[in-house]
């Protein structure tokens, strides 16, 4: 057992790379891509020390290009699942017991590896597998990844060491326990980084996990799982269980060894889990964690001061990159009057110059969506507006599924400001926008505030510092993550702690000490140096 105090490196946050024409990662970027192509992968579920094939198997497919095949994965069911929970469990004594810097150096490592010799192989599983660009993947799947696992291991020594007063003759300490039982991770489709953070921020802290990541991302899924395996991760840790979500949360919400679930999804499927959570309390043997990052109609304001140019730029970038399938995405846009028609015309403009399509191709700055049901769904919204008298589609509308999943970057203008697509998350690229009269600036922050029931991000423009100070306030509750002449994406680990409040979620912040808190149980322990003698005090002496 180590005996001395250690203090995790401080981190930074990991150089984005640039993979301009003739850099070296451009290079290995593109010979990865060619290579992981090139061959199809069986992904079977990982179980402790198993390798388990239950013989159920998905198709792992490329959104831009139906034709290309990357692999099968094998799904769980109730067996497994099962199996999972027990290897959990199994795993959690000697893993809550390790040293808690033994645990935190596997994540370094994770880390350095990622930083290192994985990168391209994340990278590449991220672009094909989520038909995301270049930049957008090194952000992601890069990037961010290492900064959650560097920045949430100082931070865990940083909670640590937060301890109480104690007076003279007391020794008052506080020692950070993981949670009992096991926390079901359950991970999106969008962001590879959210996909590594959501099992293994409780797994630093001594949790053990079920990861049940997106059906259409388990190509990235798999991969980080074997990039954790090579950094040291001991079996049953984290326990890898794709598969339906009935099949693997169904026996998952009904274990009373639940501890915990960490979770970004759809608002609908994180309220049934709740609701679930509720019914079977009685028989639950902890009251759950609950950490829930779900959905999202993000906004950008502009006041009449706002620079025309950065706004362009923000709305474009805010709304179209990775297809708008981000929980931060702007989706709908408040514009007055007055800077409308320059606004407009700047903005229609340069959207007409995106260019969409394969994201091997690096001059592409939009690729596809996720798959069939994504398609549906936001081409639906789009044939509403074509039909609709209370909405003009000034860029975009068409869209085409022959190859891949294909949606132009959508911009509907819309003169009822509780239009549907206003109104309802749409997760595509689509942005509506709502023009507003100079003089009804208060009543157009009401609609900003009142329109969605999420509160996930938002942005104001202005050059105005008093009319951004009146903004800010007026949408104080509107957004939890809140930008200030900046598109309403692109939180950094260790700069803007991410997530909202309202439908948005619990707001525990990915990437701060602030979330990994929720995965510790704390003891107090005190300790009297002398303790007294006597049972009697002082005040029962006759004199």
């Amino acid at each position: 057992m180590s005996n001395a105090y250690f203090k995790v490196p401080h981190p930074i946050n990991e150089p984005i790379l640039s993979y301009a024409p003739g850099s070296p990662e451009r290079a290995a970027l593109k010979a990865k891509l060619k290579e992981m192509k090139s061959r199809q992968i069986e992904a079977p579920l990982i179980i402790g020390e198993k390798e388990v094939r239950s013989g159920k198997t998905a198709d792992l497919l490329v959104p831009h290009d139906h034709s290309v095949k990357l692999g099968v994965y094998h799904k769980a069911g109730e067996k497994e699942v099962n199996m999972a929970i027990e290897a959990a469990l199994k795993a959690r004594k000697t893993w809550a017991e390790m040293p808690w810097e033994h645990r935190v150096s596997i994540f370094l490592k994770a880390a350095e590896l990622l930083a290192g010799p994985w990168r391209s192989t994340l990278n590449a599983a991220t672009m094909l597998g989520q038909s995301k660009t270049a930049f957008q993947a090194e952000i992601d799947s890069a990037c961010e990844l290492i900064d959650f696992w560097r920045f949430n291991a100082y931070y865990m020594a940083q909670l640590m060491g937060d301890q109480p007063y104690s007076p003279t003759g007391v020794w008052n300490r506080l020692e950070y326990r993981a949670l009992e039982g096991f926390v079901f991770a359950v991970t999106p489709f969008n962001f590879t980084s959210i996909g590594g953070n959501l099992p293994t921020a409780p797994a630093m802290v001594g949790c053990v996990t079920l990861w049940k990541p997106a059906s259409s991302a388990v190509y990235s899924a798999y991969h980080i799982m074997r990039l954790l395996q090579e950094a040291g991760l001991p079996d049953g840790v984290i326990n890898f269980v794709p598969g339906s979500g009935g099949q693997v949360g169904n026996p998952v919400m009904n274990s009373p060894h639940l501890a915990g679930i960490h979770f970004t999804g759809s608002t609908a499927v994180f309220q049934d889990m709740w609701k679930t959570i509720g019914e079977n309390i009685s028989k639950m043997k902890y009251y759950l964690r609950i950490v829930g990052e779900t959905g999202g109609k993000d906004f950008i304001f502009a006041h009449n001061s706002a620079d025309i140019d950065a706004l362009v730029v923000a709305a474009l970038r805010g709304a179209f990159e990775y297809q708008g399938q981000k929980c931060s995405a702007a989706s709908r846009m408040y514009v007055p009057q007055s800077i409308w028609p320059r606004f407009k015309e700047k903005y229609v403009a340069e959207v007409k110059k995106i260019k969409m399509g394969d994201p091997e191709d690096f001059s592409n700055f939009m690729g596809a969506v996720i798959d069939k049901g994504a398609f549906e769904s936001i081409t639906a919204y789009i044939d509403h507006a074509k039909k609709s008298k209370e909405a003009e589609i000034i860029t975009g509308g068409e869209y085409d599924d022959k190859k891949g999943w294909f949606i132009q970057p959508t911009t509907i203008v819309a003169s009822n400001p509780k239009f549907k697509s206003m109104e309802e998350e749409i997760f595509g690229p689509v942005m509506t926008i709502y023009v507003y009269e100079d003089s009804k600036l208060d009543e157009a922050l009401e609609l900003c505030d009142s329109t969605s029931p999420y509160a996930l991000t938002g942005a104001v423009f202005a050059q105005d510092r008093a009319a951004i100070v009146k903004i800010s306030d007026a949408l104080r509750n509107a957004a939890g993550n809140f930008y200030i002449n900046d598109k309403p994406t692109g939180a950094v680990v260790g700069q803007q702690p991410f997530g909202g409040g309202r439908a948005s979620g619990t707001n525990d912040k990915a990437g701060s000490a602030m979330n990994l808190l929720r995965w510790m149980t704390a003891r107090t322990i005190k300790e009297t140096l002398s303790p007294p003698k006597d049972w009697r005090y002082p005040f029962m002496a006759e004199k």
